[in-house]
C-alpha cells in the first residue's frame, strides 16, 4: 500500500499521520512543495492514481492567495481534482481541508475569526470520533461544495466534511508537542495577542490535552482508513 503525503513547509511534516500510515503497513512518500525561504515551487507533483491514499497537510498561507502561492497552488487542486474522480482516498488537514473544497466546487474564505488552541465540535452521528479536545489554528474557513457532508461543526465553519471517499477536517490532528512548540516559536508575543491568546496557553493546553487527542486521533485515523478508505 502507498500514500502520498503533500507537505508544504519544511516545518510542517505528518506527525502522527505519517506514524500511524506506517504503523498500518504504508510506505509513506512525501513531496515537500516549498523550500525554507521561499514561496516559489516548480515541484512536479506525481500521479494521484497510483497511490491508495493522499494526506495534504495544513500551510502558513491561503488557498486563494495566488500571488504569494500562484506558482504551485493551482496544481495541487488539480491533482486533488484528479485524485477524487479516480476514487483515490483524500484526507486534507487544515490547508488539505480548504484545498479539497476549493478543488471540488467550493470555496475558501477569510474567517471572521481566529481559532487557535483546544476545541470541542459538535459531530454528525455518521462522523464516530471524538468531539474533542482538537488542536486547531486557522483564520480561512471552507465553503463546501454542493453534497458535501457536514461530519463535524462548530458557529464559525465547518470542522470536518465528507465527498465520497475524500474528507477534509479544518483542525489537526496530526500535531505533536515539538511541532505545536516548533510553531509557536516562530510567532510573536504580538500574533498571539491579536488571536485572544499566548505560546504559553497553547503549550500548558497541549500538556493538558495531547495524550487524550493522540488517542482520538488514532481513532479518527482509523475510521478514515477502514471505512472511508477500504
Amino acid at each position: 500500500m502507498r500514500a502520498l503525503v503533500i507537505q508544504h513547509e519544511h516545518d510542517g511534516p505528518a506527525g502522527l499521520v505519517g506514524d500511524h500510515l506506517r504503523d498500518r503497513g504504508f510506505d509513506v512518500d512525501v513531496v515537500q512543495v516549498m523550500q525554507a525561504g521561499s514561496t516559489m515551487s516548480d515541484v512536479a507533483f506525481p500521479d494521484p492514481t497510483t497511490y491508495d491514499v493522499i494526506v495534504p497537510l495544513g500551510s502558513v498561507h491561503s488557498v486563494y492567495d495566488h500571488a504569494t502561492i500562484g506558482s504551485w497552488v493551482g496544481r495541487e487542486l488539480e491533482l486533488l481534482r484528479v485524485a477524487h474522480a479516480g476514487d483515490v482516498p483524500v484526507f486534507g488537514i487544515c490547508f488539505g481541508a480548504q484545498a479539497i473544497a476549493a478543488a471540488l466546487g467550493g470555496s475558501v474564505e477569510r474567517a471572521p475569526e481566529h481559532e487557535i488552541g483546544w476545541y470541542h465540535y459538535q459531530c454528525a452521528a455518521s462522523f464516530p470520533v471524538a468531539a474533542g479536545p482538537w488542536f486547531s489554528w486557522h483564520d480561512d474557513r471552507c465553503v463546501l461544495p454542493d453534497g458535501a457532508e457536514i461530519l463535524a461543526h462548530n458557529d464559525l465553519c465547518p470542522q470536518a466534511f465528507r465527498i465520497g471517499r475524500t474528507v477534509g477536517v479544518q483542525f489537526h490532528p496530526e500535531v505533536t508537542l515539538d511541532l505545536v512548540a516548533a510553531w509557536t516559536s516562530k510567532c510573536s508575543p504580538a500574533y498571539f495577542a491579536q488571536r485572544s491568546t499566548t505560546a504559553e496557553a497553547l503549550l500548558d493546553g497541549f500538556e493538558r490535552h495531547g495524550s487524550t487527542a493522540a488517542r482520538h486521533a488514532g481513532a479518527l485515523f482509523d475510521w478514515f482508513l477502514d471505512s472511508v478508505a477500504s
